[in-house]
C-alpha cells in the first residue's frame, strides 16, 4: 500500500540535511544533482532529488531560485511507536543536536512517553512510545 512521503524543499542544504537524517535513521540515501537531471535553474551540484529509504523515509531537494523552502507551522513528523524506547531516545538526542527541544522526551501524565524537537534543518518531530511491559 502506498503511503504519503514528506518531500522537503531545502534552502541549498539538501545534501547535508538528508545525510544528517541518514546518519540518524540509517537506510539507503540516493542523491541526484541538478546537472544529472539536466536542470539549469540552480547550481550544477545542487540536489534536484534525494530520497532516504528505510525505517524513516524522507525525500527532498534544494529549492530553485524563487521557490519556497521548508517552514513547519502546525505540522509535526510523528515517530510515535516507530521503534523501541532506547532507539527513540537516541533519535531524539541526535535530532536535538543543533536544534531545539520543544518538550523533552519523558513520561507524561497519561502514561506514555513523548517529546518534541525541531532539528537544525527546521523539521518538527514528535517522538514517543507506550510503556514497555
Amino acid at each position: 500500500m502506498a503511503v504519503p512521503q514528506i518531500y522537503v524543499s531545502f534552502p541549498g542544504t539538501a545534501r547535508e540535511a538528508l545525510g544528517f537524517y541518514a546518519s540518524i535513521f540509517g537506510g539507503e540515501l540516493s542523491l541526484h544533482t541538478y546537472e544529472e537531471f539536466g536542470r539549469k535553474d540552480g547550481p550544477a551540484g545542487a540536489i534536484a532529488h534525494g530520497v532516504l529509504s528505510g525505517v524513516v523515509s524522507l525525500a527532498g531537494s534544494d529549492a530553485a531560485a524563487g521557490e519556497k523552502t521548508v517552514q513547519f507551522e502546525g505540522v509535526m513528523l510523528s515517530l510515535l511507536g516507530a521503534a523501541g524506547s532506547t532507539v527513540l531516545h537516541q533519535w531524539f538526542d541526535k535530532l536535538s543536536a543543533g536544534g531545539s527541544v520543544v518538550d523533552p522526551l519523558a513520561p507524561k501524565p497519561w502514561g506514555a512517553s513523548d517529546g518534541q524537537v525541531i532539528d537544525r534543518h527546521g523539521l518538527h518531530w514528535l517522538i514517543g512510545y507506550e510503556p514497555e511491559t
